[in-house]
């Protein structure tokens, strides 16, 4: 088991949020985010990677690590902020038992106002991306 589990990376987020005077400083520390993310294999860039529901590209891939049984998460987008939201889901969620993801819901979304401060068509984007690596995570703790 990790050190930090999905419950205390959710208060590190919230209290990294709460160091930003305004929501514009907040969007810029998550396209920062989006900035660091690990390069995406171009062969996994298929139709059935792709998340859909979302306003712009995005693919999303995981494996379970077989020494460890862990969930491996890679993902990708052609929008810089929804790189972004990916690179947060990826500090809740990469590297984790999958049991471990689906007993914890990333409810550290709407404690930090990404639901509210976000467009309706990239709010919808977040949560479906939620919804698939939950998906990935309970196909593979099944």
């Amino acid at each position: 088991m990790d050190a930090v589990s999905i419950t205390n990376r959710q208060r590190e987020l919230e209290e990294e949020f709460a160091l930003f005077d305004d929501w514009r400083e907040k969007i810029e520390y998550v396209m920062d985010l989006g900035k660091a993310l690990p390069p995406f294999p171009e062969e996994a860039r298929t139709e059935g990677n792709r998340v859909h529901g979302c306003q712009s590209q995005v693919w999303m891939d995981a494996r379970i690590d077989p020494e460890t049984g862990r969930l491996r998460l890679v993902a990708d987008s052609d929008a810089i902020l929804v790189k972004g939201l990916i690179g947060l889901l990826l500090r809740l969620y990469d590297d984790r038992p999958p049991r471990e993801i689906v007993d914890n819901p990333p409810e550290v979304f709407e404690r930090i106002g990404l639901g509210r401060h976000l467009t309706p068509g990239r709010a919808n984007g977040l949560y479906e991306m939620v919804r698939r690596v939950r998906e990935l995570a309970a196909a593979q703790a099944a």
